[in-house]
């Protein structure tokens, strides 16, 4: 599938700038590498995205160190990393993600250097666990974009529930996040949303639309 993404204006700049000041976002990065990938990662810095979190399920080491080193360093700290975390230190990252394929905090980790953020996807996980993390993702608030298949799980009154109760102070949506759906996110009573395949996706040709919603 082609994923279309371009930096024609300064009109598209100011677009992001603005979406970018009126909810917290996360964007996580698509999970195979691609040419160019650096450069725009590096625009939407300068445009004001705040964090990337950088997944890339299965990359080595060596690919993970190739990609970091061509992000401004001026920009790393905005930078979550997935997998390889001792990497987060060595290059002044700005915290790690846990996930299935690395559960465990790390005893080097120092709370004063790197965030701590998890996955979750269920709202007794996310009050079992969120209290020792500085932020949770839950997941899927939505039909996946995408993992094809991977269905929303959360009811209207479930995820009522959770806003009435004060749960969701720290937890970002993620799943199905679409510039089209974040004022519900919002609604919902989540902290943010985190963005992938609503992100990448995007025709450019339908963002100043898309932004105009917000």
């Amino acid at each position: 599938m082609l994923f279309c993404f371009f930096f024609v204006s300064l009109a598209d700049m100011s677009g992001f700038l603005y979406i970018f000041a009126t909810m917290k976002l996360v964007v996580i990065t698509r999970p195979d590498f691609y040419e160019g990938e650096t450069d725009i990662c590096n625009k939407l810095f300068v445009s004001g995205m705040q964090s990337l979190h950088f997944r890339k399920p299965g990359a080595s080491r060596e690919q993970l160190v190739e990609w970091i080193e061509g992000i401004e360093p001026l920009f790393r700290k905005r930078i979550i990393l997935h997998d390889h975390h001792d990497l987060a230190l060595q290059y002044g990252l700005g915290g790690i993600h846990l996930n299935g394929r690395n559960p465990n905090v790390p005893g080097w980790l120092d709370r004063k250097l790197l965030s701590l953020s998890c996955s979750c996807h269920a709202i007794a996980e996310v009050e079992a666990c969120q209290k020792g993390f500085d932020y949770v993702f839950l997941s899927p608030i939505f039909d996946s974009i995408s993992k094809q298949g991977y269905k929303s799980c959360f009811s209207k009154e479930e995820l009522g529930e959770a806003k009435r109760r004060g749960i969701l102070y720290n937890v970002y949506a993620l799943g199905g996040i679409t510039f089209e759906n974040l004022e519900e996110v919002k609604d919902m009573g989540f902290c943010g949303a985190a963005m992938l395949g609503g992100f990448w996706r995007a025709p450019n040709s339908l963002w100043g639309e898309q932004l105009a919603k917000l």
